[in-house]
């Protein structure tokens, strides 16, 4: 009868993504399984077996007593480490049949495989070594009991030579989707974040006490530990900033970052990452459960990556510093043409960054959205009326309405703008500040019932980034006096936008404003030029 045993081996515990959760209670022991008609050959391996134990675990042993038994059991059981397969049980060739079963149907091709025949002349060994990826061959009458001893320990080697070699593969595996993942954040507390989170998944022991701390140089040249990311710490840590010194973990990570390596010990294990410019980070956990050491080195590969992530990131912060400086720098020359318009760009970008936040709260920004239009469209909008450089004092200035041929002079700055920043953007792969402005520049007098200029534009075919400005843009040029008006009140500008919402107006948009406005109360859209 199917020896009925639950227990589930604790071997490279890294494999636990794709196998039943252990339950670190139960024994840790060599799964061996025995397929074999006759109930005195089972007999006979156990007492061959029995108290051996390789490398300080002992062996368990599972019966089956025909081919589709064993084939049940390989299924359902976990890591079993090797099968001892006799060839003739219910039919001639049952053993055959399943070991080829177990290759090409369960797809294991981790557990060594031992034929076992008291009929050599069913199964030629030449041909069986060839035909069916087995392990080994042995006649009944050969297995001695030091033989059994012998064959079982080779076997149980190679199991674990190969489990080892998947083990090295998976965790690799994670590491390059972890560090693909990594390099998508665009910000030091999510890139530390995602750093904890790919963690406790190459390791697979949840996420239980880990922070993630960067080290500020002190005046003593000491290290301060300053944290920027927690999971399953208390948050009250990220309010404190600096690692206290009472913390259990801190002189393990002070030491950590003197020595510049990781550091594994019984109470905390810390990972040592050192990026460009002399940037330190380290990575304190503690898991319920000793690394190995697979585990040991798949971190030391992880970190290496981690700090290529980190140098990566400094420098896009640093090209984003310097593109968004180019960018306010525009807006300020277009701007400085007409002092009137005070701190017009900048509540634009203000403003339109907070639609975007409501747009995809509400889930109407859309699924195809870039990443990056929700990082550039803010600095974006400030190049909205760059095309006014283009157009004449005497025309700009005027304090009184304009005539049809100034209205037309007036109204080219939409594609004075569109061009200069197109022109700009070619120059840069992908999408960017200067490719949106760009969108924003020629769109944002454009209305979705196709009433605007320069083109006409109707409905979704005027960019998301130029309807969102098209209403940001009126909204705050009525709040604010202009040469030729008056400051408006807040209650008739509201009224002036929802009465031209799906006209004027994109529709969502609107709505988007006038939560924001109902749910936040801003004061700055109203300074002291009002």
């Amino acid at each position: 009868m199917p020896h009925d045993n639950n227990d589930d081996v604790d071997w490279l515990e890294e494999d636990l993504a794709d196998s039943p959760k252990i339950d670190n209670k139960l024994s840790n022991k060599w799964r061996i399984l025995i397929v074999d008609d006759e109930a005195d050959v089972h007999a006979v391996t156990r007492l061959a077996l029995n108290n051996i134990s390789f490398k300080n675990r002992d062996i368990e042993l599972l019966s089956a007593y025909s081919g589709e038994e064993g084939f049940r059991m390989l299924r359902d059981e976990p890591d079993i480490c090797m099968v001892l397969l006799d060839v003739v049980m219910e039919t001639e060739n049952a053993g055959l049949v399943l070991a080829k079963r177990i290759r090409d149907e369960l797809k294991n091709d981790m557990v060594r495989i031992v034929l076992r025949t008291g009929q050599p002349g069913l199964a030629p060994e030449q041909k069986i070594i060839v035909d069916y990826d087995i392990n080994d061959y042995k006649l009944k009458t050969e297995l001695t009991a030091q033989k059994m001893f012998t064959c079982v320990i080779a076997s149980l080697r190679a199991y674990e030579g190969l489990k080892t070699i998947e083990a090295n593969r998976r965790g690799l595996d994670k590491i390059l989707q972890a560090v693909n993942n990594l390099y998508k954040t665009d910000s030091l507390k999510e890139l530390a974040s995602g750093v904890l989170t790919q963690i406790s998944a190459i390791l697979d022991f949840g996420t239980e006490g880990i922070l993630c701390v960067m080290s500020e140089v002190a005046a003593d040249n000491n290290p301060i530990p300053t944290v920027i990311a927690t999971i399953g710490h208390p948050r009250d840590l990220l309010d404190q900033d600096i690692l206290p010194d009472d913390h259990p973990w801190s002189a393990a990570i002070l030491q950590s970052f003197r020595d510049k390596k990781n550091s594994f010990s019984p109470n905390v294990d810390v990972l040592s990452i050192s990026a460009a410019q002399g940037k330190q980070f380290a990575v304190a956990f503690a898991p319920a459960r000793s690394l190995t050491p697979t585990e040991c080195n798949l971190l030391d590969i992880f970190c290496d990556r981690i700090a290529a992530a980190f140098d990566n990131l400094q420098m896009f912060e640093l090209l984003k510093t310097t593109q968004e400086a180019t960018v306010i720098a525009l807006a300020d020359l277009a701007e400085s043409r007409d002092a009137n318009t005070g701190g017009h760009v900048r509540r634009v970008s203000r403003l339109t960054d907070a639609i975007v936040a409501e747009l995809l709260a509400s889930g109407k920004l859309g699924k195809d959205i870039d990443p990056s239009f929700i990082s550039f469209v803010g600095i974006a909008s400030v190049l909205h009326d760059v095309g006014k450089v283009g157009i004449p004092d005497a025309i700009l200035l005027k304090p009184g309405k304009h005539t049809d041929e100034e209205r037309a002079i007036m109204r080219a700055h939409a594609t004075i703008g569109e061009a200069v920043l197109n022109h700009s953007a070619s120059a840069v792969e992908g999408i960017s500040s200067l490719s949106i402005g760009a969108e924003i520049a020629g769109g944002h007098h454009e209305h979705v019932d196709g009433s605007g200029y320069p083109r006409g534009l109707v409905g979704n075919a005027i960019p998301l980034s130029a309807r969102i400005v098209a209403v940001v843009d009126v909204f705050d040029a009525l709040l604010h006096s202009r040469p030729y008006k008056d400051a408006w009140e807040l209650p008739e500008v509201i009224a002036y936008i929802k009465e031209r919402r799906g006209t004027q107006f994109d529709p969502d948009v609107v709505d988007a404003l006038f939560n924001y406005l109902e749910v936040h109360q801003p004061d700055w859209i109203i300074d002291e030029g009002h």
